[in-house]
Order: C-alpha cells, then structure tokens, then sequence
C-alpha cells in the first residue's frame, strides 16, 4: 500500500511585529495554502494568537491545527495546519545553554524559542523545526554561533532517531545546506533532502544586511523509506496587497508531494 502526503512549509516572518503588514500577508498566505492541493503545512514565526486567529479564519479546510499553547502565542511560533487528522502532537525546546550569554540579545530570544513540533499521521512523524538563527550568516566552525547551533542541531538528530518510524523533517533550519552542521544531520539520521540539493535561495535578498547573499535555508527533508514524487517552489514573487506589492514573506516556501510505501 502507498501513502500519499504533500507537506509544505514557510517562515511567516513573524518579527518584526510591526510595520510589516503581517494582518494583510498573513491573510493572503493563508487563503494561497487552502486553496492549494496540500496535505499539510508547518508554518514558523506565529508567535501571536491573534496571527494564527487569522490563518485559521482563512484556511477552514484545514480542521487540525497542532501547536503548543504558551502565554502569548503557539510555543516557539510554530503551528503545523492539517487536513489530515493527527494521532499525536509533540512539542520540545532545542537546547540553551550560557555559552549563548555572549551572544546579541535577539540571538538568545531566539536561542531560547527555538524548538520542534512533531504530529504523527498517516503512519508519518512531521517534524517542523525552526532552529536558532545565526545572523552572522557565517556557517563555519569558528563562527560564534557555530556550537549553540550544533547542539540543537544533535538534539534534532536524537529525536529524528528516536524510534525507527518514517520521518519528515522541515521548517527554517537557518544554516546552508554547505554547513557541517546541515551535512552531519543527514549523516546522523539518513535524511535526504527532497530537492536533491538543488533548492535555490530560500531567503530574499533584499532583507539581507548589505554584503550577504542568499542561501538554501530552508529544507524539506525525508527518511529513505519516503520517496519523494515532486516539488515546487511558494510565494517566490510579490503579491498585490491593498496596501501595495511585496513578498508574503521573507523567505519562500517549499512543498514536496511525498510516498510512504508499506
């Protein structure tokens, strides 16, 4: 028997929470996802409740809405929506540690929301991750960011391995696929990605600091007992908004149409 699953997953740019016209991309992100032929969309950076009041308003085909309650919002602001009933929903911290103490201020607000929210259906664990970011955009192992990083990194490989179960493993995991630390994760668990590496930017260049390129940041990645049918590219253009033209997002999203064969 297969097992079809299309999964996709974008950072909604929850930050900054002003000026940025998040009532108005958020709607148009949400009504582009219930329209479209997807299973199942993990979403990063919906840290208000009121932010994911307007997805949910917009996306009714979607009945199952996973995330961990905190004070003011989804827990790490990761909500995975699903048309696909779940049969478990988890969500963890990756690791802080004081090492981050040196780090800038917003690096260890990040450091410390960073986490996984994992449901299982249809015989599939979906984890969506959202790592810490390194701002530096600098992936080398002497960059400042580079052991933080690395754990979190090795606690997402932990739970990847966790129990033998098919796996999908997505979100904004803010390192290059030309990172160590992108390349020992798929060692560690037998990840493969389902672009094949050949995903292009998933960062707009335009809110890069000056003199930083955009790289693959994004990532859908499977275990080899899920093969992968397609994959595209989501909100790679401007929109037209009541208030003018721009990106839904400052990052693009991606969808892999997936096969579990049992």
């Amino acid at each position: 028997m297969t097992t079809c699953l299309t999964v996709a997953t974008l950072n909604m740019r929850g930050l900054p929470l002003k000026g940025s016209r998040l009532r108005e991309r958020f709607a148009a992100i949400a009504a582009e996802f219930d329209a479209a032929d997807i299973d199942l969309v993990c979403l990063q950076e919906v840290f208000a409740y009121h932010h994911l009041s307007h997805l949910r308003k917009r996306m009714p085909s979607f009945p199952y809405v996973a995330y961990r309650p905190s004070a003011i919002g989804p827990a790490g602001g990761q909500v995975t929506l699903s048309r696909l009933r779940p049969t478990s929903t988890t969500y963890a911290g990756l690791p802080w540690s004081p090492r981050a103490s040196a780090l800038p201020v917003r690096a260890r607000l990040n450091a410390i929301h960073s986490g996984m929210l994992t449901v299982r259906l249809a015989g599939i664990r979906v984890l969506n991750v959202h790592p810490m970011a390194n701002t530096d955009g600098d992936w080398s192992e002497q960059n400042r960011f580079y052991e933080l990083q690395r754990d979190q990194f090795r606690a997402l490989a932990r739970a990847v391995t966790a129990d033998d179960s098919p796996a999908v493993v997505c979100g904004d995991f803010n390192v290059s696929q030309s990172s160590t630390l992108h390349r020992e994760l798929q060692q560690r668990t037998g990840l493969r990605d389902a672009f094949d590496g050949l995903c292009p930017p998933t960062f707009h260049a335009e809110y890069l600091a000056p003199g930083n390129k955009p790289q693959c940041i994004d990532f859908i990645l499977a275990t080899e007992t899920i093969g992968v049918d397609r994959t595209d590219l989501l909100f790679t253009d401007k929109r037209a908004l009541p208030s003018g033209p721009t990106y839904l997002s400052d990052h693009i999203g991606l969808l892999a149409h997936l096969q579990l064969r049992g």
